[in-house]
C-alpha cells in the first residue's frame, strides 16, 4: 500500500500531492504501462498535474487489486519482508566496528517499506537534525529526551552541541536501534547509557515517566501514521488530551509535552498535514498556545513518500505574540503569531507572508457569511469500475456524467462519459434529488484551482466531482455564489491559507462569503469585487490593501 497515512471521510477531508507514475509502478510492482491503463480506465485517478493520485492508490491497492485479481504480485508488496534475525546480524558484525554512524544508516536502509509503513518508520537525515538543533543552547544540567529516538540522530547532535550525555534519554519500540544508539553514544562519549536508552512504548509509559522526570529539550521525528487500533488511539488522546487529534504524531506531541519542563524547548519533525488538515486542528489549537520559535518547510526528505517534511520548534511558555522565523531551503520571514491564531482551523499557514497574512485577516474582519451549517453537501457517484460502467459515447440506457476535469471557471465541458441510467450496481450514489435539484453548484475536487459551476440541469457527477446546495438563507443565489467562489482573488485566499490539491469540504465552509457585495453590483466583476474589498491589485498579482485617505 502508497505509505503515506492518508485520513478520510466522505468528502475525502484529507489531501495528498500525488505521485509520479514511475512511483506508482514501483509501489503496485507492475509496469508503468500497467499504472497508465488503470488511469485509462478508471481505477485510478490523475490529478491535474498529471500525477496519480495517492488516495485513489490506496483504495484499488486495498480493495480491488486483491479481490479482482488484477496484480497478484501487488498483493505480495504488501507483505512484511522485514526479516529481524538478519537485521540483528547486522549489529553482531558490527560489534568489533569503530563506525556505528555508518553501521546505523546500513540498519536503516534494510527496513522493509512495509515495517516502515506500518511503524510509520522514516529515520531523519542528519543534515534535518542538525538546523532543528542549530539555536539549542544547553547548559551543563540540561535534560535531552528523544521519545523515539531510532538509531539516535537526534541524541548524538544534541551530545554535539553541547547536552552532557549523561542528561539524554531515548526510547524507542525496536531493541537493535535502542542497541545501535547506545553503541553511537559510547563511540562518541565513552559513556556507557544503557540505563538511559531504553526499548520501550512510549505512549504506553508516558504518564508514569511524568510522574517522576521532566527535561529541558524533546526533539524527535515521531511516528507517521504508525498502525494503531482507533479505540487505543482514542484512549491514549483521552489521557493526554489530544481531543480529536488522534493521529500517532499527534498523540506523540501531547505525551511529550506532559514531560517538557516550564521554559523547556520542543521540536517536532512531521509530516506536512499536521500544518493544514482538519485533523489535526486540536494538536495546532495547543501548539498556538506556547510560544513558536520555528516552523521550517524541509520539502520531501524522505526517499519514497511524497508528503512534505516540516518541522516546528516551540517553548514551554504562553504564547506572547512574538514573531515567528518561518523557513524554507531558500526564504526566510517572519509571521506574528497571532496571524495564525485568527486562521480558520488555526491553520499554520506559515508558506504565506506578513504581508499576505494581512490581506487574509482584513477580508475576514468584513461582514460575511460562511457555507457552514446552512449547505447541503454530496459526493459524485462512484462506480467501483469506472472501465466496466462508464462510456465514451452515448448509447441507450444511458446518461451523460460530467466528471471533475469538465468543471471550469469559465463553464463546463461538453460531458464525454456517460454512465447506466440504472445506478443499482454502482458503490455509491447520494440521494437522487441532490442531482435533480433545480440549482446545484458541482465542483472539481481533485484541482489546487477552485472551479464551480452552477447546474440547472439536473446533470450526474462522478466521484472528481462533488455537489454544493446553498441554503436560501444565504441572500444570494447560486449563480452569484458561484461567482464569488470562482473569482481569481478567492482562488488566491483558498491557496493562501490552505494549499491543497484536493477541495475539500471542510475548507470551503471556512472561507468568506461577503454576501453584501451583491447590494451594492447586480452582476460580477473582478474589479468591482476588489473594490468593495478595499483591496487594490499590483501587475504581479499582488494583492494590497487600499490606502484610506
Amino acid at each position: 500500500m502508497f505509505e503515506l497515512k492518508m485520513q478520510s471521510d466522505l468528502f475525502g477531508e484529507t489531501y495528498d500531492i500525488g505521485i509520479s507514475i514511475t512511483d506508482a509502478a514501483e509501489i503496485a510492482k507492475v509496469s508503468t504501462a500497467t499504472i497508465r491503463n488503470w488511469l485509462k480506465t478508471g481505477y485510478l485517478l490523475k490529478l491535474n498535474t498529471g500525477r496519480v493520485d495517492g488516495d485513489s492508490l490506496n483504495q484499488f491497492m486495498k480493495n480491488i487489486a486483491g479481490k479482482e485479481k488484477l496484480v497478484l504480485r501487488a498483493n505480495k508488496s504488501q507483505k512484511d519482508f522485514h526479516n529481524h534475525l538478519e537485521l540483528s546480524e547486522i549489529l553482531k558484525n558490527g560489534l568489533d566496528s569503530t563506525n556505528w554512524s555508518e553501521i546505523s544508516l546500513k540498519y536503516e536502509d534494510s527496513l522493509s517499506d512495509s515495517f516502515r509503513n506500518k511503524e510509520g518508520i522514516y529515520y531523519t537525515p542528519s543534515n534535518i537534525v542538525a538546523d532543528m538543533l542549530a539555536d539549542i543552547q544547553p547548559s551543563p544540567e540540561s535534560t535531552f529526551l528523544d521519545p523515539c529516538c531510532g538509531s539516535g540522530n537526534f541524541i548524538i547532535e544534541a551530545i554535539k552541541s553541547g547536552v552532557n550525555p549523561v542528561n539524554v534519554y531515548g526510547y524507542d519500540i525496536d531493541p537493535n536501534a535502542v542497541e545501535i544508539t547506545k553503541k553511537r553514544i559510547y563511540e562518541l562519549t565513552g559513556y556507557n547509557a544503557s540505563n538511559n536508552i531504553i526499548q520501550m512504548d512510549f505512549l504506553e509509559n508516558a504518564a508514569s515517566i511524568a510522574k517522576n522526570q521532566a527535561f529541558d529539550l524533546i526533539f524527535t521525528n515521531p511516528p507517521w501514521g504508525k498502525k494503531i487500533k482507533k479505540d487505543i488511539k482514542e484512549a491514549y488522546a483521552l489521557q493526554y488530551g489530544a481531543g480529536k487529534s488522534i493521529d500517532t504524531t499527534s498523540l506523540f506531541y501531547f505525551a511529550s509535552m506532559k514531560l517538557l519542563n516550564d521554559m523547556g524547548t520542543l521540536g517536532f519533525l512531521v509530516q506536512e498535514a499536521l500544518f493544514n488538515i482538519s485533523t489535526f486542528q486540536d494538536a495546532r489549537k495547543n501548539i498556538i498556545k506556547h510560544e513558536i520559535l520555528r516552523l521550517v518547510d524541509y520539502d520531501r526528505s524522505f526517499k519514497g513518500l511524497l508528503t512534505k517534511a516540516q518541522a516546528f520548534i516551540i517553548r514551554n511558555k504562553k504564547n506572547k505574540n512574538d514573531l515567528i522565523s518561518c523557513e524554507n531551503k531558500s526564504k526566510q520571514h517572519f509571521r506574528s503569531q497571532s496571524s495564525f491564531t485568527n486562521n480558520p482551523k488555526q491553520i499554520l499557514n506559515f508558506w504565506t507572508n506578513n504581508s499576505d497574512s494581512s490581506i487574509i485577516d482584513h477580508v475576514y474582519n468584513l461582514p460575511h457569511i460562511t457555507l457552514e451549517g446552512v449547505s447541503k453537501w454530496a459526493l459524485g457517484i462512484v462506480t467501483g469500475n469506472n472501465s466496466r460502467f462508464c462510456k465514451n459515447n452515448q448509447m441507450d440506457g444511458y446518461v451523460p456524467v460530467v466528471k471533475g476535469a469538465d468543471i471550469t471557471r469559465s463553464g463546463l465541458k461538453n460531458p464525454s462519459n456517460f454512465i447506466p441510467k440504472d445506478f443499482s450496481n454502482f458503490q455509491q450514489v447520494a440521494p437522487i434529488s441532490m442531482y435533480h435539484a433545480p440549482e446545484k453548484i458541482i465542483y472539481k475536487f481533485i484541482s489546487s484551482n477552485l472551479a464551480f459551476f452552477c447546474d440547472t440541469e439536473q446533470r450526474y457527477v462522478l466521484n472528481s466531482a462533488n455537489i454544493l446546495i446553498p441554503d436560501s438563507a444565504i441572500g444570494i443565489t447560486c449563480h452569484q455564489l458561484t461567482s464569488i467562489l470562482n473569482s481569481d482573488f478567492m482562488n488566491w485566499l483558498f491557496k493562501s491559507i490552505f494549499r491543497t490539491h484536493k477541495i475539500l469540504r471542510g475548507d470551503i465552509e471556512q472561507l468568506p462569503i461577503h454576501s453584501e457585495y451583491f447590494k451594492l453590483y447586480d452582476d460580477f466583476s473582478e474589479e468591482k469585487y476588489l473594490l468593495f474589498l478595499g483591496l487594490t491589485q499590483d501587475k504581479n498579482g499582488t494583492y494590497r490593501i487600499k490606502k484610506t485617505k
